[in-house]
């Protein structure tokens, strides 16, 4: 449960902040800001088309949820707004409901938005800020280069304005795309093409080029990171000097409606919300650990740390402030936050600077946008997820533990099978079962001593000196139900190919739970040994473990001895024999 607050400055981070403030951190603060505000506006766009939204909701959803988080939220440098695995993930879900409650795309976002937050909460209030070490990084590595894939294969119908329909499966989009081939528009391929291109170049080439004409610039500038500020421009600008829309019928965003984001209540619709609760929750955790992640790379390049409960709070309340005024899900951006760490930013203080450059927009720019061509959003949006694939990991995972890559493999083909929250959930059930199965089989060694030292090593991969009439055993993995009949049968075996033995000594160093499958089973042993004349030992129990083993009146019952260490166990057990 949650713990009473003994210091409520620790629950509002920006009070920190401020009373740390200097004047110099402004002038990066705005530095950065501004040139994470002008990024934002067209990914925000872009966003919100891919989540099936108008574009003014990924506008929206940079702005109140981006204050509340830089007000609450550990992190000092994570830029938290629309993200395209959360817009993918809200697309899911839109397309799944919308058709069964009148098409109500935005009610059901502001849902989702509320749903998830109200979840994060939840987890907050129980202390679950650990859930980010539920998703394993294969998992993570499988979902992401799968939701990558599905949205690289959303964005080919603006890519080559083909509209066509919107199929379940990406295959079905594909095949879709395939048979209206014959609706490509040449014009919004050669827009697309050439805003990849350009975004491609700012990635690969900006640094070099501005070398080239005397700026020495790092190699991570935020120059690199402007390609989609400028390509927009580019194709909008290219538009309408050319008419193309209205002559070639290249898509564009149309009007954008100019003004701040009016105050809006969800739709409180019962079998709606029962409905959305799982995508909810679903998308919650997703946003938790992208954000996590992204906000620990970021504050380890610092040498500081983030507190995993306040990120709960923070990006729970700023999903809250996202479903009242016409948003959809957030998350921390990698793209952005790490183009505010290469620009400079030292403190929140950029997020809400970003967010004025936001509300600029929202009052004074939005015709700028009306002549925005699709092609140039889906290209931005395509290159932005490519940087987030890496299929290398499957080799590598290959080579280091291939259970890790099965559960990689399953992840992505079920995410594009099935859906992110089956693939997701699949991912989690088989990397747990991969963990059971393993710890369902420990690996039980004998152990001798190395030279005359204190030092216990196993007999099979070192040369060590064992007695002959005592068992020294260690056991390489907690006792618990899932394994505790096969420790059970591997003790016994090693003590019936051990005829002489008179002693069994449990080396515990690596035990750090035994339940009460586990008690049970050395209760057995116990008995079992005693019935054949041989006396059970342990040593090096850790101190929870002992607490539970004394709890049980096993160690009354213990035949045997309870040793310190397995050195001082061995030398008196020599001494005896």
């Amino acid at each position: 449960m949650l713990q009473p607050v003994n210091n409520w400055r620790s629950y509002l981070p920006i009070l920190d902040v401020i009373r740390e403030y200097r004047r110099d951190d402004f002038h990066h603060d705005l530095v950065a800001g501004l040139v994470v505000g002008v990024i934002t506006v067209p990914q925000a766009i872009a966003y919100a088309f891919l989540a099936g939204l108008p574009p003014e909701a990924g506008l929206y959803a940079c702005l109140v949820p981006m204050v509340i988080y830089a007000l609450l939220g550990s992190s000092r440098q994570l830029v938290v707004g629309p993200v395209a695995v959360a817009a993918l993930m809200v697309a899911a879900a839109v397309s799944e409901y919308a058709p069964a409650y009148s098409d109500a795309y935005l009610g059901i976002t502001t849902v989702l938005c509320l749903q998830a937050g109200l979840f994060l909460l939840l987890l907050r209030l129980w202390n679950m800020g650990g859930l980010v070490n539920l998703l394993s990084l294969p998992v993570i590595a499988g979902f992401v280069n799968a939701a990558a894939l599905l949205i690289i294969i959303s964005q080919l119908g603006a890519f080559t304005g083909i509209s066509g329909g919107n199929p379940a499966s990406p295959l079905d989009r594909l095949l879709d795309l395939a048979a209206n081939i014959d609706q490509l528009n040449s014009t919004s391929v050669i827009i697309g093409v050439a805003c990849a291109g350009g975004v491609w170049f700012f990635q690969r080439y900006a640094v070099a080029s501005m070398r080239l004409i005397g700026l020495n610039l790092p190699a991570q500038h935020p120059i690199s990171r402007i390609g989609p500020v400028v390509v927009a421009i580019a194709a909008g600008i290219a538009v309408a000097l050319g008419d193309l829309d209205t002559r070639f019928g290249v898509a564009v965003i149309g009007e954008v409606p100019a003004g701040l984001p009016a105050f809006t209540l969800p739709p409180f619709n019962l079998d709606l919300w029962l409905d959305l609760m799982p995508a909810s929750a679903m998308i919650a955790v997703v946003s938790y650990v992208e954000s996590y992640s992204i906000g620990t790379t970021l504050a380890t390049r610092k040498r500081t740390r983030i507190n995993s409960n306040q990120e709960l709070i923070a990006l729970g309340a700023a999903n809250i402030g996202a479903a009242f005024t016409g948003a959809y899900p957030v998350a921390g951006s990698f793209s952005r936050s790490s183009v505010n760490y290469q620009a400079g930013g030292r403190t929140p203080v950029s997020s809400l600077i970003c967010s004025v450059v936001i509300v600029l927009t929202l009052l004074f720019f939005t015709p700028l946008f009306d002549r925005l061509p699709h092609a140039a959003l889906a290209a931005i949006v395509m290159l932005s997820v490519l940087g987030l694939m890496d299929l290398k990991s499957f080799r590598t995972h290959w080579h280091i533990y291939r259970e890790d890559t099965v559960t990689q493999i399953v992840t992505f083909l079920t995410v594009l099978g099935f859906g992110v929250e089956t693939g997701l959930i699949t991912g989690v059930v088989l990397s747990i079962a991969f963990f059971v199965r393993q710890s369902s089989r420990p690996h039980i060694a004998i152990v001798g001593r190395v030279g005359d030292g204190p030092h216990f090593r196993t007999a099979k991969r070192y040369d060590v000196e064992t007695f002959q009439h005592v068992a020294a055993i260690r056991i390489d993995e907690n006792v618990y139900f899932a394994n505790a009949a096969q420790v059970e049968n591997k003790l016994l075996k090693i003590v019936h190919r051990r005829p002489s033995t008179k002693h069994v000594l449990l080396v515990c160093s690596a035990i750090n739970l035994v339940d009460i499958s586990g008690l049970e089973m050395l209760e057995r042993i116990n008995q079992t040994l005693d019935r054949m004349g041989i006396t059970l030992h342990l040593s090096e129990v850790k101190g929870p473990v002992m607490a539970r083993l004394e709890a049980a009146r096993f160690i009354i019952n213990l035949t045997g001895s309870v040793f310190f260490t397995t050195d001082q166990a061995m030398r008196d057990l020599g001494e005896r024999l």
